[in-house]
């Protein structure tokens, strides 16, 4: 007696194919499951074995072995526990439905009813690729699934209702698509543009970083408004595009992030503690999971206290910020996770937080402020496309009582939008998304530069001691405030306002 059910794990971000395949003979009652399963998947046995029979099925006091196929894949999760199930009943005859176009997904409890899995939309998206037309999944886990076309989705409760549906008795209704312009509701930010203080500098500092995609560092004493800028940045950011909420919800869905969302719509803020671990903040462990660099894709990553920062932390972000990936190398796995973030570091002068403050007197030794300023590294520093100064708010901007007339996020937004269609023009043809992505053949290709402006980039360079990364850098920084202002072609005052934002290698922090 032998059946086979098709399932599928999850790889890194990707969906796999697995088959289940259940033999059962004559011999001492077992129940044996092999293909490099995971604890979890072991424990399968007893949580199918009571599912089925407080099901009102039966499992054969026979020799039972279940094989996960490829068997050279890691196996991990309790998703197999309803194709397991399925499986024996099928060996056992107790079902008769042809289910070769069908895939299975589930944790049994031991009563028959389903809880809600990790990682199904690459798993329903591996389904759509294999040309699976029927998914059965628990109920917890169809809005996710439901943002897919092209696939049949069947919520299931527990295991008695599935089995009456496959014999054909009661049969389930399928869940219908949930088309992804259906689920855009307009956002509620917490934070607004408005609300900051002054800072108009840092502010139209923070308008360039998010009209394309740009880097930014944050320097000024304690109270000056650095989290506040930083936590507005999602209120002037595009929306998502449908194949950017994919990406997003995939690596939320693996890290069992999602709740009852269907699909992420809003771009991701995280905000890690200082204190947060090299794995935390990158990611790994033993079986790879993405870190928060990967869980801010296409979002905002902010960390604060900068220097705070573990030494090994920081200097693992290079890769990221230069490559927009993470590859995560383990013993057993290869996997790339994807971190096409906006970074934003918020830093104070020094530990005190008050040096070249003209109000408060600097209170550290000129040893501490060195050794401060040194926990970042040039090279880091040099990946960070925008550095900017945010001094003190000034007394009248705090005391004043008037209703504000600083421009709001909704305002500033509708430009950064224009400037982002203006690059989705521009990039037509190209895996591209914001100038920030832009390599240095891309801007030969794409970015057209005054003859002023260009003697202007070739005195800085000399000048200002830039490297070959801080003079592309510098350019898409020029065509992003280009885009801003309309016009596709660098000017001379382009790229002097750019300069204005980069980082000198022969200057302190």
């Amino acid at each position: 007696m032998f059946a086979k059910v098709f399932s599928a794990t999850v790889v890194g971000l990707n969906g796999v194919p697995v088959e289940v395949e259940t033999d059962i003979l004559n011999g001492l009652p077992s129940f044996t499951i092999v293909g490099l399963p995971d604890k979890a998947v072991e424990e399968a046995r007893e949580r199918v074995r009571s599912a089925i029979k407080n099901s009102g099925a039966e499992l054969p006091a026979k020799r039972i072995t279940v094989n996960l196929a490829p068997a050279d894949l890691q196996k991990e999760g309790p998703s197999f526990d309803l194709p397991i199930a399925v499986s024996i009943l099928l060996a056992t005859g107790q079902l008769a439905k042809d289910v070769s176009n069908s895939m299975f997904f589930g944790e049994l409890s031991l009563d028959g009813s389903l809880r809600g899995v990790r990682g199904i939309l690459p798993m329903i998206l591996c389904a759509k690729e294999q040309g699976i037309k029927n998914v059965f999944l628990p109920a917890q886990n169809v809005y996710e699934a439901s943002i897919i076309d092209g696939v049949t989705i069947y919520a299931v409760t527990t295991i008695k209702e599935l089995f009456m549906h496959l014999n054909g008795q009661t049969l389930l209704t399928p869940t219908p698509h949930l088309p992804y312009e259906d689920t855009l509701i307009a956002t509620q930010y917490d934070y607004d543009m408005k609300d900051v203080l002054g800072q108009e500098y840092a502010k139209r500092a923070m308008e360039i970083a998010a009209a394309g995609g740009h880097n930014i560092l944050l320097k000024g004493p304690p109270g000056s408004g650095k989290t506040l800028l930083a936590r507005t940045l999602p209120s002037i950011l595009p929306p998502l595009s449908f194949d950017e909420a994919l990406e997003v919800t995939k690596l939320y869905s693996i890290s069992g992030m999602l709740d009852t969302k269907s699909i992420v719509r809003e771009r991701p803020f995280r905000s890690p503690h200082h204190t947060t671990s090299h794995i935390g903040v990158i990611g790994g462990s033993a079986i790879p999971k993405p870190g928060e660099v990967s869980l801010a894709h296409r979002g905002v990553l902010f960390l604060d206290e900068f220097p705070e920062f573990q030494r090994q932390v920081l200097e693992a972000l290079r890769q990221p910020l230069e490559d927009g990936f993470v590859v995560i190398s383990r013993a057993r796995d290869r996997v790339i996770f994807p971190s096409r973030f906006m970074l934003v570091a918020a830093l104070n002068p020094c530990p005190c937080g008050y040096f070249g403050d003209k109000t408060r007197e600097c209170t550290c030794a000129a040893s501490h402020i060195l050794r401060y300023q040194k926990k970042i590294s040039g090279p880091i520093l040099d990946r960070i496309d925008i550095h900017v100064e945010v001094p003190p708010v000034e007394v009248s901007k705090i005391t004043d009582n008037t209703p504000s007339t600083a421009e709001s996020s909704a305002s500033i937004a509708k430009r950064v939008l224009s400037a982002r269609t203006k690059q989705q023009t521009r990039f037509m043809g190209k895996k591209l998304i914001a100038n920030a992505d832009m390599n240095s053949r891309d801007i030969k290709a794409l970015c057209v530069i005054s003859d002023d402006a260009l003697q202007i980039l070739k005195m800085a360079i000399t000048k200002m001691a830039l490297s070959a990364r801080s003079y592309h850098k510098l350019i898409k920084v020029a065509q992003t405030i280009a885009d801003l202002d309309g016009i596709d072609e660098i000017k001379k005052e382009h790229v002097l306002e750019a300069l204005q934002y980069r980082f000198r290698s022969d200057s302190p922090l």
